[in-house]
């Protein structure tokens, strides 16, 4: 008697699931720290991004923050996703107004001195106040929209470093942006400036965003896979 084998049939649901588990696994995303179901929704993003065409096709560079974390910790990732490796995990700052040694309010409005959650594309770069400094568009409504308005950039401090927290028990705090050390600032900026995705991402309950609909993100990863397929 010939035995019955059963066959899954993989749909483009599952298919998306299983490239993003690749990715954590391939880019040793666990041992950096970085927690799968915070990259799943990154990654989302990025596909939504990336079908919209508000980011750049040819670069695939995803960076990600946790403001769930203690200031203290290294909660930063710069990803290369063609590459799947880690270009840059550190310390970044949030917010003096969205608490102390860890963010807990976030805010997009004006002289708040908030961190705000959300999706943002990266664009140029100028010199200010803080050296080379990096223009952010903030693409979620209600949450990190007011952005340019804010002055919400990513820049270099002297206040985001390891000896800062030895002395005070918690790293420096900015305005609202995402500030980096000074030392890696420059060539993180240079990395994900001109069009790259950046998600910052909290325990929230009222953060929504519609670039975490996963069902168009599948759409645009089903339709990279028929790209990427070689013609016969």
């Amino acid at each position: 008697m010939a035995s019955l084998v059963s066959e899954t049939v993989v749909t483009p649901a599952m298919a998306f699931d299983i490239h993003l588990e690749e990715l954590y696994e391939d880019a040793e995303l666990e041992a950096a720290g970085l927690n799968f179901d915070l990259f799943a929704k990154a990654a989302t993003g990025f596909y939504n991004l990336k079908e919209q065409h508000k980011i750049k096709s040819d670069k695939n560079v995803l960076s990600i923050v946790n403001f769930g974390l203690s200031s203290n910790k290294k909660r930063l990732w710069v990803i290369d996703l063609d590459k799947k490796e880690v270009l840059f995990k550190t310390h970044v700052a949030h917010g003096r107004g969205s608490g102390n040694e860890k963010a807990v309010n976030f805010s997009n409005i004006e002289n708040s001195h908030m961190s705000s959650l959300g999706f943002y594309v990266t664009e140029n770069t100028y010199y200010g106040s803080h050296g080379l400094s990096l223009r952010l568009e903030g693409l979620d409504p209600n949450f990190n929209s007011k952005a340019k308005q804010r002055a919400i950039v990513v820049h270099g401090a002297d206040y985001v470093s390891e000896a800062f927290i030895k002395q005070h028990g918690r790293l420096g705090r900015s305005h609202g942006c995402p500030a980096l050390p000074q030392e890696l600032s420059p060539e993180i900026i240079q990395t994900i400036k001109d069009g790259t995705c950046l998600y910052i991402d909290a325990p929230s309950k009222e953060y929504k965003s519609a670039y975490l609909d996963t069902n168009s993100a599948v759409k645009t990863f089903q339709a990279s896979l028929a790209q990427s397929q070689p013609t016969i």
